[in-house]
């Protein structure tokens, strides 16, 4: 009985696998443009939101990874 589980379990985990690698992405290249939209930004307002994290980064001195611009000291 124990074998025989394991034996199922590798069975659809096999499956699974083989199956994942078939599938067609779910966005299309031809439709990441209409992702990259401003209007699909999640952001009330692009500038303050940019100004926040530019606040953000200068106080943490966590830099990089957002695109915000500034060193540490909070200047431009």
């Amino acid at each position: 009985m124990n074998r025989r589980f394991h034996n199922g379990i590798l069975l659809i985990s096999a499956c699974l696998i083989v199956t994942a690698c078939g599938m067609e992405p779910w966005v299309k290249p031809y439709e990441r443009a209409h992702l990259a939209d401003p209007i699909m930004s999640g952001e009330r307002n692009p500038v303050a939101d940019a100004y926040m994290r530019h606040v953000y980064q200068a106080r943490e001195g966590a830099r990089g990874a957002e695109g915000g611009g500034g060193g540490g000291c909070g200047c431009n």
